[in-house]
């Protein structure tokens, strides 16, 4: 799969991946009062909204970018009905042709985490049928509890030939908290890191990279220039550009001299822009041509960094 990705980021020329958290604060009035003319306000209306909301954005960018990473947790607050929304997103946008990363950061002890891969990477024995739950391309996974909780995941996606990206170094401004505690004089993160490039040698692409990726927050760009170095064949999920405060010039340091090595994560920079005021000339009506507009200015944005940077 990460061969798959690497191909879709070269075609399109857009190393970036759109993160599908929606939220009902994001979604359009019109639509949310169509939706709950329908399902009623309740778990399934707002269900349907989302799936709404994602559908117009997934029909406007689909042909811009390679991939997208729907937040599991933002269609688990409505509970069951958040969830099929979730799969319909899943199965519609791999109709799309687009590579689907499930952001669910799970990680367990080794029955748990075989489980978790089994549900969004693998197929589940059902009597005499062999079916598939969720069935993303690529999962998000907490290493916390070490080799016991990611080689379940590293196990199912030899079989499926599937990817991960674990967290190494994350986005958030309290990361440092345990991620940067020092051991052995080096930071936790550093350990991390050089644990998932060992991971990976046990599953490697054609491209030079391994189906065991990294995720590095592009809002610390000085560890990404050291992580990068400590996992040079690890492929690396950058959150934190756009809303979070990262631009352009703070992400080349992820990549290699070809362009390649990292895909950037854009959330509610995109899938809200109609509500920056930069985009506010879209209106609510035309929600998806801002996501659109969006998408082209973070792709214009990471090519003039790439030639700045002589990359």
């Amino acid at each position: 799969m990460i061969d798959k990705l690497i191909e879709k980021i070269k075609k399109t020329g857009a190393p970036i991946v759109v993160g599908l958290d929606p939220m009902m604060k994001f979604v359009p009035e019109y639509i949310k009062k169509a939706a709950f003319a329908s399902k009623g306000e309740t778990l399934e209306g707002a269900a349907e909204a989302i799936w709404l909301y994602n559908k117009g954005i997934i029909d406007n960018i689909c042909d811009l970018i390679p991939a997208v990473k729907p937040q599991i947790a933002m269609y688990e607050q409505f509970g069951i009905p958040g969830l099929v929304t979730f799969q319909k997103t899943v199965d519609y946008c791999k109709e799309k042709g687009l590579v689907v990363i499930g952001d669910i950061k799970r990680g367990d002890i080794g029955s748990t985490s075989s489980a978790y891969a089994t549900a969004h990477l693998g197929k589940v024995q059902v009597g005499s049928s062999v079916c598939t739950a969720f069935n993303e391309d690529f999962v998000t996974v907490n290493p916390y509890l070490g080799t016991d909780g990611v080689q379940p995941f590293i196990d199912v996606c030899k079989e499926e030939k599937k990817g991960l990206f674990i967290l190494v170094k994350t986005s958030n401004p309290s990361s440092g908290e345990f991620q940067d505690r020092l051991i052995d004089n080096r930071p936790l993160y550093e350990h991390v890191g050089e644990k998932v490039a060992a991971w990976g040698e046990q599953l490697m692409g054609t491209n030079g990279y391994s189906y065991v990726g990294a995720v590095v927050g592009a809002t610390y760009p000085e560890q990404g220039k050291i992580l990068r170095k400590i996992m040079p064949q690890s492929f690396i999920l950058v959150p934190g550009y756009g809303a979070q405060g990262a631009s352009g010039k703070d992400l080349v340091h992820f990549f290699d001299d070809n362009r390649l090595g990292a895909i950037v994560n854009s959330s509610r920079g995109i899938i809200a822009a109609y509500q920056n005021e930069k985009y506010g000339s879209f209106g609510a009506e035309n929600f998806a041509d801002a996501s659109r507009q969006a998408v082209v200015d973070m792709i214009e944005d990471i090519n003039s960094a790439f030639e700045n940077a002589g990359k």
